[in-house]
């Protein structure tokens, strides 16, 4: 186990990832499942809202769907598809029902996190709106220090976490699709990206709102396929899933097994990723929505995690466990022997999947996907970072040079090994998200109420 193994485990597994769980079933028990039965209505605001033009709002920020896009940007990346893969390959099938279950009840974790967003939330010099989780631990909770360690975080997660992972899976997989060299993809992929940060969050937006929906339309589009050519695998799929969840260790032959911890550090920590639901990371986004109801954001917030982990992440997931591209033994004498190849998890391994219908066309396709799902995460990325430097500075004079740095690490991400890419990865996310779900918890009541009092209203 290397050092950076042994860290994240020492962060995550039990402390972080029972307090991702109690969070998320608190604020569930609290509002009595709004997830689930008021669900009629998040989905009326949100996707009933799409084919409507927006309401006016103060005319001093993105539009809802812009917001909601950008946030999508970024937690609808590589995590939905390599991260789906690897929490397989080290946890087991059953990651993957602990990834569902940190989606469902992270779903009212994102809503509480929109909604304090945008209460607390205020203008920068040009009059935009501007805010994120530093706002509503300094303004709402009145601790400056939570609010300076979370944007720390969120800066190190920009730039170890989010961008390098992000740059490794678009390397490795044109690399392992058409051979092409790993450090001339990261440094086209970072010019591309310096063009477009240029332009600030208006012009973050304007890419992400016409990227994200296209982009996830054609990735579960093609997953449906290749679900339904496997319908005859589907029911043992989702055996495997149950039953490695809630196994204590379960067996695939003699005494080897993944454990029931394993399933749980790994799914838990995967579906986080891919949401972003707890970290706070995404509410940078959608504060700077023009919006005048910061509970209607929050339903924004709720299916932000719906899209991102229950409908992409599960496509993703059952694609692999359906085709027969994971081999359990196999995966697991390769983690105890400490011979894992690049080539057997992440995005090769998704790959695989897509492949056994499409044929050659499934890398291709599986490249492309991840190619317009990391690039778009690259850009909502680089915006959190610039809110956490600019909050720890007062002022964005840095914001250049952390450009300079952000397209460095993204560089230098596209050639790293894998593992310690997504070592760091959770290492960073964990730092960022304790601070925040403290604050969550204490500003739940304020947040509720406020959910309480915008429901009401649409009755």
């Amino acid at each position: 186990m290397t050092g950076l193994e042994r860290l994240a485990d020492l962060i995550w597994n039990p402390w972080l990832l029972g307090l991702f769980l109690v969070t998320g079933l608190y604020l569930s028990v609290r509002t009595g499942f709004f997830q689930v039965f008021h669900c009629h209505l998040w989905l009326k605001t949100t996707l009933g809202a799409l084919g409507r033009k927006d309401r006016p709002g103060s005319g001093q920020g993105l539009t809802r769907l812009q917001a909601m896009s950008t946030a999508l940007a970024a937690t609808i990346g590589t995590g939905s598809i390599a991260g789906v893969a690897t929490a397989i390959f080290y946890g087991g099938p059953g990651a993957v029902f602990w990834m569902w279950v940190s989606a469902f009840l992270g779903m009212m974790t994102g809503c509480v996190e929109k909604t304090l967003a945008v209460r607390y939330r205020e203008k920068d010099e040009k009059g935009r709106w501007q805010g994120g989780p530093m706002c509503y631990m300094e303004k709402g909770l009145g601790s400056r220090t939570l609010a300076t360690l979370f944007s720390l975080c969120c800066v190190g997660a920009s730039l170890g976490g989010g961008n390098m992972v992000q740059a490794n899976s678009i390397s490795s997989a044109l690399w392992a699709s058409f051979g092409w060299d790993r450090l001339a993809v990261g440094i086209v992929t970072a010019l591309l990206t310096g063009i477009v940060i240029v332009g600030g969050i208006g012009r973050i937006g304007k890419v992400s709102e016409t990227l994200v929906p296209c982009m996830a339309l054609l990735f579960v589009g093609g997953g449906v396929v290749v679900l339904v050519c496997n319908a005859d695998a589907l029911p043992g799929a989702l055996t495997q899933i149950v039953e490695g969840a809630l196994t204590p260790k379960a067996a695939l032959g003699g005494s080897a097994g993944y454990g029931m911890a394993a399933a749980l550090r790994y799914g838990v920590a995967r579906g986080v990723f891919t949401n972003e639901a707890g970290m706070g990371s995404s509410s940078i986004a959608h504060a700077a929505a023009d919006t005048r109801e910061p509970a209607e954001q929050g339903m924004w917030g709720i299916f932000e995690v719906f899209v991102a982990t229950i409908v992409v992440c599960s496509i993703t997931a059952l694609v692999i466990l359906t085709t027969g591209v994971y081999q359990p033994e196999q995966a697991l004498a390769a983690i105890q022997s400490g011979t894992v190849e690049p080539n057997m998890l992440g995005a090769p391994l998704s790959a695989a999947g897509f492949s056994t219908v499409f044929g050659s066309f499934g890398e291709i396709f599986v490249s492309v996907s991840l190619l317009l799902f990391a690039f778009t995460s690259l850009l909502g990325c680089c915006y959190y970072g610039e809110r956490g430097l600019e909050y720890l500075s007062g002022s964005n004079r840095w914001r250049g040079i952390y450009r300079i740095i952000f397209l460095w690490a993204l560089v230098w991400g596209s050639v790293a090994d894998v593992t310690s890419v997504w070592e760091l990865a959770d290492i960073f996310n964990g730092l960022m998200a304790l601070p925040n779900l403290f604050t969550l918890l204490l500003l739940s009541p304020e947040a509720l109420a406020l959910l309480k009092q915008w429901r009401r209203t649409q009755t």
